[in-house]
Formats: C-alpha cells, sequence, structure tokens
C-alpha cells in the first residue's frame, strides 16, 4: 500500500515521533497508520495514542437536558467557518434541533431530518436549507445521542466539546448529586476517557496492549532476559496502568487527586445517603475526524483582486 508526505506528517502529528522514523514504519506496515503506529509503539517510540483525528471543523456540539421528561441529548451540527458557529441564528437552530431529538426519538440522522423541527410545521432539513440559504454556509447535522434517565451534562469551550454522563439514581434533583454529576462530566471532557471501567474494555484490546507491552520489554536492554513470569508480571502491573489512564472510573479525579473518579462518587453517594451508580457517558469533541477546510486569506484576497 502506497503512502504519501501527507501520511507521515499524519503519523507524526499522531505519535509525536521524528519524520524518518515515521516513515520508516509507514514503509515497513506497507502504508498501513495504525500498524505503523503499532510498530513505533513496539520500538518504544510512541506512547499508546487514541485513534481519534486532531483534525478541526467548524460547529457547536450542545447538550440539553430536559429534566422534566428525563432525557438528555448530547448534539453536534457543523458549518464551514467559526463566525456562522457562534451566530444567534446557527445556535437557536441547533437548540431547536436538541429539542427535536428529545420530543421524536428519531432513529438516526437521516430520520432527524425528516422530522418536524420543534416549534414548527417544517422538517429539520427543510429548516436548515432556509438557514444555508440566508447565512451564505454550508451545515450539517452530523450526530446525536439520546438518552432517557438521569444525566448530567457539561460544554467546554463554548461548543468545542460536550459530554452527557448518565446515572442510576433516586436522588436527581439534590444539589450535591448535581455538582457531583457536573464534575463527572467535567472529568470526562479533561481527560477523554475511552472506556467506562475495567469491564467495559473488550477483551481483544487487552490483548492487544499484552502485544505491545511484551514487544516494548523484548526491546528493552534491561527487562528483555527476564524469565516469562516476570515478564508477564510486569506486563499486567502496566495493564494496571492502562486501566488508569483509560477508564473513567479508575481515573485519578482531577479536581482532588487523592481520589478516582469511582471513590468520589462513592463518597459523595455516601454523605447524601443515596445509592449512585454511573451508567455510561458520551464524549463529543467538535470536528474531530472532520477534515477542516483550509483557507490562505492572502491568496483569497489576491484571486479577489483579479
Amino acid at each position: 500500500m502506497a503512502f504519501t508526505a501527507q501520511d507521515v506528517k499524519a503519523l507524526r502529528e499522531k505519535t509525536g515521533v521524528g519524520m524518518m522514523a515515521c516513515k520508516s514504519a509507514l514503509t515497513e506496515a506497507n502504508g498501513d497508520m495504525d500498524k505503523a503506529i503499532d510498530i513505533l509503539r513496539e520500538k518504544g517510540l510512541a506512547a499508546a495514542t487514541k485513534k481519534a483525528s486532531r483534525i478541526a471543523a467548524e460547529g457547536v456540539v450542545l447538550a440539553y437536558n430536559d429534566e422534566e421528561k428525563k432525557v438528555g441529548v448530547l448534539v453536534e451540527v457543523n458549518s464551514e467557518t467559526d463566525f456562522v458557529a457562534k451566530n444567534d441564528e446557527f445556535k437557536a437552530l441547533v437548540l431547536d434541533i436538541a429539542k427535536t431529538i428529545v420530543e421524536v426519538n428519531p432513529a438516526d440522522v437521516e430520520a432527524l431530518l425528516e422530522s418536524k423541527l420543534h416549534g414548527t410545521d417544517r422538517t429539520v432539513q427543510e429548516n436548515l436549507q432556509d438557514k444555508i440559504l440566508s447565512i451564505g454556509e454550508n451545515m450539517k447535522v452530523r450526530r446525536f445521542v439520546r438518552v432517557e434517565g438521569t444525566v448530567a451534562t457539561y460544554i467546554h469551550g463554548g461548543g468545542s466539546v460536550g459530554v452527557m454522563v448518565q446515572f442510576d439514581t433516586d436522588v436527581a434533583d439534590n444539589d450535591a448529586f448535581k455538582a457531583m454529576g457536573k464534575d463527572v462530566a467535567m472529568q470526562v471532557a479533561a481527560m477523554s476517557p475511552e472506556y467506562l471501567d475495567e469491564a467495559s474494555v473488550p477483551a481483544e484490546v487487552i490483548e492487544h496492549e499484552k502485544g505491545i507491552l511484551t514487544a516494548q520489554l523484548a526491546e528493552d536492554e534491561k527487562n528483555k532476559n527476564k524469565p516469562a513470569a516476570v515478564i508477564e508480571k510486569i506486563v499486567m502491573g502496566r495493564i494496571g496502568k492502562f486501566y488508569k489512564e483509560n477508564c473513567l472510573m479508575d481515573q485519578q479525579f482531577v479536581k482532588d487527586g487523592d481520589y478516582t473518579v469511582a471513590k468520589y462518587v462513592e463518597k459523595v453517594a455516601k454523605e447524601i445517603g443515596a445509592d449512585i451508580k454511573v451508567l455510561g457517558f458520551t464524549r463529543y469533541a467538535k470536528g474531530e475526524g472532520l477534515q477542516k477546510r483550509e483557507d490562505n486569506f492572502a491568496e483569497e484576497v489576491a484571486s479577489m483582486m483579479g
């Protein structure tokens, strides 16, 4: 599989490894990006990387919690520029789209676009097209998640990152619970865990990590000649670190390092005399995985001047 200079650059951005090492890894991997990352990790050159692309796109992520209906929504709507994302008309449309998701419970984005927009007699798609014509920029509903039950939400940076966390509890109206829920949602926004807890991590992911760690130890002069049993113990110790970095409930609580998130939730539950269980979470980063439009302002002005 062939690869380009852009692929080398992308690998460097994902791993922080030098260009030549990235080129060598892509050559060895026949252009396979994921395999090249594994090769760099096996050589101890790259830390674990998340698959989400760093490439950004404009728009907004909005969280909406209808406490009366006990339905929470997280939705991402993209636009071409940041100017539109800050436009009041655009923000009002996104809020109405979120309310539509609460009311209609569409199966997917296509079904949502065909639904009547909240408070109107026209579909979401028709209203979206109206805004495209009036604002003069393309817009797109990219994705959403709808959860029934008790949720806590957090939006960072005016919609650059949105989080919704689902809980099982009978104290949803308690102020201490609400503060804790927001704290957990902020933790997800800041630390970007991939899994809820250890039980949520697929077995194949752990086996993959074990393979990477074993290969790293084989390259390590201080460890490569140790007995297999010792190597296995070292690997399992590092798997424990993997859990602490990637599982929300195992992560060190950002606001108080004396607790894990699990222990923090447990502490609040004990203080208010309630049962609280974290069921899951969703984290959207605006534009992750989308190609951002790259404009050269000087070239644009030059072209306009003929």
